[in-house]
């Protein structure tokens, strides 16, 4: 029900004083806790009536009084709102009047794509606004971030591009390696984002970090798989079928497999581990690596040896097929 007629400052207050000033600091009896959105531009009256129908309040002028008494000069802020089920009146004026809005989390997983954090905001309905503008590949930070109901994207995707540029120049002043091939952040973070592609083990990644690092010493490809697969989704979207003999022939800059050095820019968002093995790798002889059936890697420092051990795996690999057979 809506009433047309709004009383004056001064009824307000008498009708304050009559209803009920003394359970103004009375704690609430509501079963439960209760959610509220108020959207942006919502006036006092209607977020009054909003109260009353959401179960917060027993009377809008109840709740208009009270606030112009607790907050004659301050406007209630939109925003999500945890109201208690014990709160009293005067304790959710404060709360609204103060903007203290629950805090959400979204966790962006290292090795997401640009394509994919971006899909990833534009899917999560408390938020608002369009992205106008997407940052380069590789140059979002994954983390967890916070935020509140009604978030602009934009702005949000800006903070993730502005955290991974801190974080990078914040590592690289810290950097142990001398190493010709990261020789620049750009290099580095391009370096990283494949040795977060390769290992999610936090005890491999320096390991793995060397291994690429001893090949581009030496002028030797890189050969890493998830480079060719960037090269054929053009980071548009995941691949889901295993890599071909075919593909790993596929004309591309990203190809590893059929060009020397590292690619044009990241495949990916690396984290700040994979970074940090770059920029202070393992000191190894190792050129090779392989999976070893558990979900990390055996490497080896030459061919005959890193051969043995692919036998060894595709050995592994077919009897967990055989098992796996109804």
């Amino acid at each position: 029900m809506r009433f047309m007629l709004i009383p004056s400052v001064f009824a307000l207050s008498i009708l304050f004083v009559l209803y009920g000033s003394e359970g103004i600091l009375t704690k609430g009896s509501r079963t439960q806790d209760i959610t509220v959105i108020i959207k942006s531009g919502t006036s006092s009256f209607s977020i009054s009536e909003q109260l009353v129908q959401e179960g917060v309040f027993s009377h809008p002028w109840f709740f208009l009084a009270a606030q112009h008494l607790r907050y004659p000069k301050k406007k209630l802020k939109a925003g999500e709102y945890l109201i208690s089920k014990t709160a009293s009146p005067w304790s959710i004026i404060t709360q609204m009047s103060e903007g203290r809005t629950v805090i959400r989390k979204l966790t962006i997983p290292e090795g997401l794509m640009v394509s994919q954090i971006v899909s990833m905001l534009e899917n999560t309905d408390s938020l608002s606004g369009r992205i106008t503008f997407i940052p380069p590949e590789g140059t979002l930070l994954p983390e967890t971030y916070s935020y509140s109901y009604g978030d602009d994207r934009q702005k949000i995707l800006n903070h993730m591009h502005s955290s991974m540029t801190n974080l990078l120049n914040e590592l690289w002043l810290q950097k142990v390696s001398n190493h010709p091939h990261t020789k620049t952040p750009h290099h580095a973070l391009v370096l990283a984002s494949i040795v977060e592609k390769e290992t999610r083990l936090p005890t491999e990644r320096r390991r793995v970090a060397s291994v690429f690092l001893n090949r581009l010493k030496i002028g030797m490809r890189l050969q890493a798989d998830p480079t060719v697969i960037y090269a054929i989704t053009e980071g548009k979207h995941v691949l889901e079928r295993q890599l071909t003999k075919k593909d790993l022939q596929t004309e591309s800059p990203f190809n590893t497999y059929t060009v020397t050095g590292l690619p044009p820019s990241p495949i990916a968002c690396p984290g700040r581990a994979a970074i940090e093995a770059v920029l202070d790798p393992e000191t190894t002889k190792d050129l090779y690596f392989v999976a070893d059936g558990t979900g990390g890697h055996v490497f080896s420092a030459t061919l005959k040896e890193h051969n043995q051990r692919v036998t060894t795996w595709r050995k592994i690999s077919r009897r967990k097929t055989e098992e796996s057979k109804p």
